[in-house]
């Protein structure tokens, strides 16, 4: 999305604003959704804001100064318009011819008093939102029954359908526009759960290397541990047999005497 809360001039690569600051964004034709909100217009007019933004489908407006709708650009594929909180009092045919794809149009706070200033909103077969909070039309007799049959084709005006039920988070988003970035947050999602798969494989990697490493180690050591113990058996036995070496000739000794006693 992009936000802007100056007077701008648009080329296609970047925004340059009053300071002449250039402002590096998406190039024109890729915007899908932009807020212009605070934003002065000239004449009814907001510099920059043209049918270049072929495929904008979000546009918001609100407190721009506009007096009448007549100077929007035409934005086919343009489905959510915010208008609140300007002084617009009428001249809501030019909506179709401009805008044909529209389902959510938000004019609270705006000038309109009648109900008849609504009709052109006829001509907006896909119309299924409509708000008109803080406008001096809400407060007639019977305004709610008027507008719905008048606008046959609305689901929700002021947040609540006919049977005054309130419309869900959902209903309020644009088509296709918050489905991309919910479907851009499951990618990334899953993209982190990859990772973290990837990271307790190469984990799992790791212990089964340091495991059999472990047990080589282990097993050199047994084999240190059992030549040692094999070079211990031998010094003991190579002991012994000198011991009986040296006593063998002490034995014979002994028998000499013996014998010399005897005689």
């Amino acid at each position: 999305m992009i936000f802007c809360c100056e007077e701008l001039k648009c080329c296609k690569y970047s925004y340059i604003n009053q300071e002449n600051v250039r402002i590096t964004t998406t190039p024109v034709i890729e915007v899908r959704e932009l807020v212009l909100d605070n934003c002065r217009s000239n004449e009814g007019k907001i510099e920059g804001l043209t049918a270049e933004f072929v495929n904008l489908e979000f546009l918001s407006l609100i407190n721009v100064g506009l007096i009448s709708v007549s100077n929007l650009p035409k934005l086919g594929k343009l489905k959510k318009l915010e208008l609140s909180d300007n002084r617009i009092s009428g001249g809501l045919d030019v909506l179709a011819e401009k805008l044909p794809n529209l389902t959510h149009l938000n004019l609270s706070g705006n000038k309109l008093k009648d109900i008849s200033t609504l009709e052109p909103l006829k001509k907006l077969d896909g119309l299924k939102s409509l708000d008109l909070f803080n406008c001096e039309v809400t407060n007639l007799n019977d305004y709610r029954e008027s507008v719905f049959k008048l606008l046959p084709q609305l689901t929700y005006l002021d947040g609540y359908d006919v049977e005054d039920r309130e419309a869900s988070d959902s209903d309020g988003e644009v088509d296709g526009v918050d489905d991309d970035d919910d479907e851009e947050d499951e990618e990334e999602d899953l993209d982190e759960e990859d990772d973290d798969d990837e990271e307790g494989v190469e984990g799992e990697e790791e212990d089964e290397v340091s495991g059999d490493e472990e047990e080589e180690d282990l097993g050199i050591e047994g084999e240190v541990e059992d030549e040692d113990d094999e070079d211990d058996d031998e010094e003991e036995v190579e002991a012994v047999k000198g011991e009986k070496r040296k006593r063998e000739p002490d034995d014979e000794d002994d028998d000499d005497d013996d014998d010399e006693d005897d005689d």
